[in-house]
């Protein structure tokens, strides 16, 4: 039986609240709200690790940033441990890389990554880091030399992908078969600075600074709220544009028709602060940094994968193992975590997947900012988190309680409860839980006393 074709499509600094069907009013996002409808969404998603390389690593790596070596940002990934690339290699796919890749240790334009240090992946064309979405350099792809993107960052970089898999699907056999494919496409937007496309061929909403709805927990700032204006309005821009190329690449699935055998999997490397609780950015334990989207679709209309709504704690660590699962192949042993593959599985000709079992699957997952990070207006301490299934979230700094919300019941996170007595024993059982990750993982943290 042939395996299916599996696509990411990530963007950076995406937070899950910034999107159309998950209320947010400032935005449009038809063709990610389709997706959604269509698909399985995991709407409790986190990364595990709000910062750009940390959770890079852990993404193809399927190993906690302190496990693989990947703890700020920049710092490069070992080409000696395998990705998931290899995984799929072995299993007989073709694998391709397009876009940025921010694990060979710079933050330069200009920064050359050597073909051994691409993930081991058959195709690559990309660029390391880059914080000009409007003069965007790649090499890789058969030619080394840079060489300017014609176009808007996700644009271009969406038309590059839409090429290779032209191109790669064009080679099919008598019968019409062609090598499984397991492809990557890695955008910078909605990264700051936030400035969309200045000529967009798709139709923007017309919102303006001054029409911004912000989220209850931007607080009544002078200062905050203008700048926060300001960039969500860029921000949303770039999210309906990012959104207009999901929608061209769906579209040019179905034209090679391979839609029904490709599994489309949407997610982020972690949100973005803009103006919350007075912060910016990334590295922050709250809500706008760890919550990211995490849709799984496959076909048209959801008619080869389950849709609905799932609860799970799914972490940065889990996203490999999950999509390895869903083309039936087994995860590495070097890979830690989860595989909830199960959940967007319907039956086949080979019988019903098993069905999901949330006693066995991770009650929590794991948060951490590793090192002390001293960008402005984000926080310049070290920490470590639990986000609980039920929704109970407890963070520490070195020796000292910082947070404990029930997002449940306070998805602004407005009451921090962790000095609050009467709520010892759940503080008490987050802090145990943490204290559980920390051992398991090998992670070293000095906690602060149990009571």
């Amino acid at each position: 039986m042939r395996r299916p074709n599996v696509i990411w499509f990530f963007g950076d600094q995406l937070r899950a609240q910034a999107l159309g069907y998950r209320g947010d009013p400032n935005v449009r996002t038809p063709n990610i709200d389709n997706l959604a409808r269509e698909g399985m969404r995991f709407d409790a998603a986190v990364a595990g690790a709000p910062w750009c390389c940390p959770f890079r690593a852990a993404l193809l790596t399927g190993l906690y940033p302190h496990q693989c070596g990947v703890i700020r940002t920049p710092q490069a990934l070992d080409p000696a441990i395998p990705t998931i690339a290899a995984s799929f290699r072995a299993a007989g796919y073709h694998t391709a890389y397009v876009g940025k890749w921010h694990l060979d240790g710079s933050n330069a334009v200009e920064h050359y990554v050597p073909s051994e240090r691409r993930g081991g992946f058959d195709y690559w064309i990309g660029y390391e880091n880059n914080n000009n979405q409007h003069e965007a350099y790649v090499h890789g792809g058969g030619d080394e030399k840079p060489r300017r993107l014609p176009s808007y960052e996700t644009d271009a970089l969406t038309d590059l992908l839409i090429e290779h898999l032209t191109q790669h699907t064009s080679g099919r056999s008598a019968d019409g078969d062609y090598p499984p494919f397991f492809a990557v496409l890695s955008v910078q937007p909605p990264h700051n600075p936030y400035v969309p496309p200045t000529n967009p061929s798709y139709a923007p909403s017309g919102r303006r600074p001054a029409s911004i709805v912000f989220r209850p927990n931007v607080p009544h700032v002078r200062w905050v709220r203008e700048q926060a204006a300001l960039d969500l309005d860029g921000y949303y821009g770039m999210i309906e544009n990012l959104d207009w190329n999901l929608g061209r690449l769906r579209d040019a699935l179905r034209r090679l028709n391979v839609d029904r055998e490709t599994w489309l999997i949407f997610f982020s490397d972690h949100g973005d602060m803009l103006g919350s609780h007075g912060q910016w950015h990334k590295s922050s334990p709250w809500e706008e940094s760890i919550r990211i989207p995490f849709i799984v679709a496959r076909g048209s209309g959801g008619r080869r994968g389950r849709t609905g709504r799932c609860d799970a704690v799914l972490n940065h660590v889990d996203i490999a193992p999950t999509t390895l699962g869903l083309c039936g192949i087994p995860a590495p042993r070097t890979m830690v975590g989860y595989d909830y593959s199960r959940y967007c599985l319907r039956p086949d000709a080979s019988g019903a997947p098993p069905a999901p079992n949330a006693a066995a699957e991770p009650d929590s997952a794991f948060l951490q900012q590793i090192p002390r990070k001293f960008h402005a207006h984000t926080v310049n301490k070290s920490w470590r988190g639990v986000v609980m299934r039920d929704g109970w979230k407890y963070v520490a700094m070195p020796g000292q309680d910082w947070l404990l919300h029930h997002t449940a019941e306070d998805p602004y996170e407005m009451a921090n409860l962790v000095h609050d007595s009467v709520f010892r024993e759940q503080r008490r059982r987050c802090w145990r839980r943490l204290r559980q990750w920390i051992e398991e993982t090998g992670d070293d943290f000095p906690l602060p006393p149990e009571d």
